[in-house]
């Protein structure tokens, strides 16, 4: 029979509110109803506890990206772990379509084994006006023959395509990723509102790092932004790293998509967890100076250096949101948006026993994956 633990005493987060002086019961790797009467108990007084956080969007981390080998993958994924990211996507960038497709069959591996939560392909279908840290010479307009191509390879595992929808094939792709149950999301685009607005009736549900690599809020031309603010099919992606967005654009997002709608992300790239150099992202050289990552040639930002427990902390100290919302745009939201919300998300009977435990600071003290520590708790 499964061990049982009950972790008691500490702010639980669940998807009905704050419990004070709560219980999380662990059986295996599962979360439990109920604990029999002799089960351990492990005082967690003075500490929240919060699902395992989910990340739709990552490309790497501790030094290893997700466009490298099986070795570097699980590298990165380790990284994330030891932050609390306990569920993630794996993002490839723009490259070749023959590497892309060989590193589909890799990633779509590692998602059979359970290590990743499936494969996010952010271009090369993106405008080359609004490339970010992407290779202009690789990018090509979105041809649905070959997104098709891409998520063939993926076997099954594709979550995410990240498009410039606005682009020849554009809206005819948007179409035949929501018919293969793949998310289409709309990114690094140069669009209009009225053709943004056409993307999200085919069928487009997620903005790829709202406000960044694409056309600014304007009250003329408003843009992307609106379109996807505005509409309760989209969820819109934030990088709270204070340096992707001003925390007056975070807010906006929060306040006019509401909580339910906002998917807090990393956007990481291999620096994430390890610190400043010079790293590689896809083919292109990265410099990242004061942990914000950019461009060698032509100072792009590029991706971020952010981990979701940094982004936790930020968004309840900096930006003073509330903490049930915090934990909805890192956990529950991306669950939902990935299918999984009856097994990640939430601290729930029946979910995985995917756990962070933070102190009263909102400092990372402990992750538990399946009911195993990741980081063993410190409770001093």
């Amino acid at each position: 029979m499964a061990h049982t633990k009950v972790f008691a005493g500490a702010r639980v987060v669940l998807p009905t509110g704050i419990v004070d002086d709560g219980r999380v019961i662990v059986e295996g790797t599962r979360i439990a109803g109920s604990a029999p009467e002799h089960a351990e108990v492990v005082d967690v007084r003075g500490h929240w506890l919060v699902p395992g956080f989910v990340d739709l969007h990552n490309h790497g981390g501790g030094g290893a990206s997700f466009s490298g080998t099986a070795d570097e993958v699980q590298k990165a994924i380790r990284a994330h772990r030891l932050h609390g990211t306990t569920t993630l996507v794996a993002s490839t960038v723009t490259d070749d379509m023959d590497f892309l497709v060989q590193q589909a069959g890799l990633l779509s591996e590692l998602a059979e084994q359970g290590d990743i939560a499936g494969i996010h392909f952010e271009g090369p279908f993106i405008s080359p006006c609004r490339k970010g840290a992407h290779s202009e010479e690789l990018l090509r307009d979105p041809d649905p023959a070959e997104v098709r191509k891409l998520i063939d390879a993926a076997r099954g595992r594709a979550k995410m395509v990240t498009l410039a929808t606005e682009l020849p094939g554009g809206i005819e792709s948007v179409r035949l990723l929501a018919e293969h149950g793949v998310i289409a999301a709309v990114g690094h685009t140069d669009a209009t509102y009225e053709q943004t607005v056409e993307a999200i009736d085919a069928g487009a549900t997620v903005a790829t790092h709202l406000f960044n690599a694409m056309p600014t809020l304007g009250h003329r031309s408003p843009g992307p932004v609106a379109a996807l603010l505005e509409d309760e099919r989209v969820t819109v992606e934030l990088i709270n790293d204070g340096t992707h967005l001003h925390p007056a654009a975070l807010e906006l997002a929060f306040r006019h998509a509401g909580a339910g709608r906002v998917a807090l992300i990393t956007d990481a790239m291999d620096a994430a967890g390890i610190g400043d150099g010079r790293y590689m992202l896809g083919p292109l050289e990265v410099e990242v100076s004061e942990g914000v990552a950019r461009l060698v040639h032509g100072g792009s930002i590029a991706g971020s250096t952010l981990t979701l427990d940094r982004a936790f902390k930020r968004a309840v100290t900096v930006d003073r949101l509330p903490v049930e919302d915090v934990v909805a745009a890192l956990c529950a939201n991306p669950a939902r948006l990935l299918g999984m919300a009856d097994q990640v998300g939430s601290l729930e009977p029946g979910r995985f026993a995917d756990l962070v435990l933070l102190d009263e600071n909102f400092d990372l003290k402990g992750v538990m994956r399946h009911g195993d520590w990741v980081v063993a708790p410190q409770l001093s």
